[in-house]
Parts: C-alpha cells; structure tokens; sequence
C-alpha cells in the first residue's frame, strides 16, 4: 500500500478519559488528571504504538458544575513539557487561547517546548468559549468576555504575531565562534515591529528556531470563523465530525478558505476526533459501551449538556419533552458545538433526556468490534473525510489497551498504519514540510 494511505494518529490526554465520570470507572486510576506517572506511563505507551502525537485539551473557568475531569488537571505546557523529557518521537500538542493570553509570552513557552522536544510541538488554537473565563483575567463582568467573531479577530492578529516571532531568528543564526567571539551573526537576527488593532510587539523572541522550524498549529472550531482561521493559519484541523459525508464537507469548506488565503487547498489536515469503544465482537464492545454509560445518571448528564451552553440551567425543563428552544443561548460559547446538539436533537425528534445522555456518552461511529471500527477508519480516509484522527478515549487505560492490541494490527496488514513512527519532528510525522522562515528567501544569493 502506498505511504499516502498511512494514518496519523494523536490521542488526547484527558486524565482518565474523555467521559465526565470516566474516574468511577474500575480501569481507571480516580486521580489520574494530576497524576505523572500515568501519564508518562500512557504517553510512553502511545510511541510505542507508533502513535504520532499527544494532544492535551484546557479550560480557563470553573464552577461547582463543572465535570470532574475538568476541575482538576495540569496546564498543558507544564505536563507536555515533563513528558518530552520521557519521549523521543511522539508530538506533544497542547491548548492556549489567544483570548486570555499574550502572544510573546506564548511564542516563547511554545518555542520553548518545540527546542527541548526537538522539534516536537503542536499548539492547538482555542478562543476561550465560556463567558466566565473572563472573570479570572481581570474583568470585573463575565459580559466583557469578547463576542464570538471577535474572538477570532483577536486569533489572527494573535497568530501573525506569533508566527513572526517564531521568525526572529534565522536557523544558522548562531555561530557561537569560541575562537572569534561571535556568539551570533547580526544580519540573521529580525525584530518583528508588528502595531496592530490589539497587540503591539516589538520583538525578537528570545530563543532559536527549532527543528521544524515552527510549532505545528492545530485549530479546534468548526464555525464559519473558525474555518476561515483554520484556512488562513492552520496545519490542522481537530473535528468532530459524525458522518463520513459530514466529514468531506467540512474538508471542503476548509480547503475553499485555505485557498481563498492564497495557501495551496490540501494544506491543511483534516483530524476527526476518534471516540473509540471497541473490543473482539460487537457484544464485547456493546457490553463495553453499557458499562461506560452506567457511569453517568440524568442529572450529570443535564450538567454536561449544561456546560456547552454556558452552564446553562437544564433542571427546569421537562425531561420527557421536545429539547428546549434556546434562542442565542450558547451562541458566544461553543458555538459549533451547541449548532449540532441542536440540530441533532431536532433531526432525531430526541428529548432533553435522550439528548442529554447522548452528550454525556455519544455513541460514535467508532464504537463497535475492532473489525467494524477498522473499516470505518479506513472508509473515512479513502473517502477524504479524514488525513488521519485524534484519538479520544471514554476510558483511556481501557481504550488504549484495545486499540492498540485489537484495531492497529489490522490496519498494519491492510497498509494503513506503521508501528514505527519514522521521522523525528511532529511536522515529519504528519507529513508536513519543515516551516520555512519568511526571511530564508531573502538570505539566499542572488541567481548569476
């Protein structure tokens, strides 16, 4: 089978799992979100496997409502910073917002981990959807949390900066000529100067380029804005789509506004996420997905739902009606999110009950026997619905155990997966060109 069917795989970090109440579960360890063993001990496991990269996902506002697995759990660059100290070659992609951060001082923490990793890093690009974040940078009002098309303003100037500063120096740079004394070359150092509409950075950065050159960037939003960002600056995209024939729309309204930046139309990677339950048979994995579902009653379910709403208040509606008409609810928080819970309850006429349990266990088209969810993959890859998936586990001490024993041997013999992770940099394991400096054309000699 030819390379270019091979799938990339990443797999999210969520402590235990991606299940609200994935910790109850008798795999799982209850403190795994701050335990660092567990995750050298999974990410370990994961290269091992020949998986590509490690994604670890955030949030910047908390309540009593919030799930459990989200109220405490370590800042992605700090655990993504200890565990490339324990890996080689597995990428290590972690989530910062641009809404509640500055771009300097992200440039560098990435550019950081990119050189101690050895050319390692992803930076998933989030807007921060809840309003409360808010609250805890200095804003005296959840209301001022920035409406949503001005979130993702904010993200492109956001990411010029960045991705300029990430250029502050040229790769040879520095000399470091004992002899002479020259520690660097002047003429390859370049400051950014950049005055925009929120950010004014003067530059340079304060550390080298690194292997790949520049951080891969992954990009979460599936709104209009937020595919329109991903065309402009994104290596690829993190979906969640639900269908195959979704999935190919969706690359195509990705590829149109790639294009539309003037960037070649497959630049950017599709990466559905994967929310796999498997095992040897249908009943084994059914028994499997039960077992997780039993997890979560009606009322953590409602608070699931909640949240996507911006901790919106379900317990007043009737559970056996319609879903609720919620007007702009949610419209400034995850906005693609609540679209399709919305448009999904309507199209299968669910009730907030059926809604609510589905948010809180969704069962994916991946979940099913090892041979059903290889075939899917597979289906989705030919079909160009997907470049290669993000992995998210219910329960990730089981999940992991069982794709790995169950589903990756049969995509191996079917030429769609490598147990051996080749290249040395994220970027090379994605199949994606080493990041060229904007000022590399102008240090070249001219043509005799």
């Amino acid at each position: 089978m030819p390379n270019h069917k091979h799938i990339p795989f990443g797999i999210m970090l969520q402590g235990p799992g991606s299940h609200m109440n994935s910790w109850r579960h008798p795999a799982s360890l209850a403190d795994a979100s701050v335990n660092l063993r567990y995750y050298i001990e999974t990410i370990q496991k994961a290269e091992a496997a020949g998986i590509a990269f490690a994604f670890v996902a955030d949030g910047l506002y908390i309540n009593a409502k919030t799930i459990p697995i989200h109220l405490n759990r370590f800042e992605p660059l700090t655990i993504l910073s200890a565990l490339a100290t324990v890996t080689s070659r597995i990428g290590l992609a972690g989530t910062v917002s641009t809404t509640y951060s500055d771009p300097f001082t992200v440039a560098r923490q990435f550019a950081s981990l990119d050189l101690i990793s050895g050319g390692r890093a992803g930076w998933n690009v989030v807007t921060s959807p809840l309003e409360g974040s808010a609250l805890n940078f200095g804003r005296s009002q959840a209301v001022q949390h920035p409406p949503h098309p001005e979130r993702y303003r904010i993200a492109r100037e956001y990411l010029e900066v960045a991705k300029g500063l990430w250029d502050s120096w040229d790769d040879d740079a520095f000399v470091r000529d004992r002899a002479t004394g020259q520690f660097f070359d002047p003429a390859k150092l370049h400051a950014l100067g950049h005055k925009g509409e929120y950010f004014q950075v003067e530059g340079p950065l304060n550390i080298q380029r690194s292997p790949q050159g520049q951080p891969v960037i992954f990009q979460a939003g599936s709104s209009d804005d937020g595919i329109d960002l991903a065309g402009q600056h994104a290596d690829a995209v993190f979906t969640h789509a639900t269908a195959v024939q979704e999935g190919v729309q969706f690359r195509e309204r990705v590829r149109k506004r790639a294009t539309a930046h003037g960037r070649a139309a497959n630049s950017v990677g599709i990466y559905p996420g994967a929310g796999i339950v498997t095992g040897r048979t249908e009943a084994e994995a059914e028994e499997k997905y039960q077992a997780i579902r039993a997890l979560v009653d009606i009322e953590d379910a409602l608070r699931y739902l909640g949240r996507y709403f911006d901790h919106h208040d379900f317990t007043g509606y009737r559970l056996d009606a319609p879903f609720p008409e919620l007007g702009e609810i949610g419209r400034n928080s995850f906005r693609s999110t609540t679209d399709h819970i919305k448009r999904t309850a309507a199209e299968k006429k669910q009730t907030l009950r059926e809604a609510a349990l589905e948010a809180a266990t969704p069962r994916t088209p991946f979940v099913g026997s090892a041979e059903k969810v290889a075939n899917t993959l597979i289906a989705w890859r030919d079909a160009g619905a997907a470049d290669g998936y993000i992995l998210s586990f219910p329960v990730i001490r089981e999940g992991l155990a069982d794709f790995i024993e169950l589903i990756l041997p049969l995509l191996q013999a079917r030429g769609y997966f490598s147990p051996v992770l080749q290249g040395r940099t994220l970027r090379e394991n994605l199949g994606l060109p080493c990041k060229t400096s904007r000022y590399a054309a102008q240090s070249q000699p001219a043509p005799v």
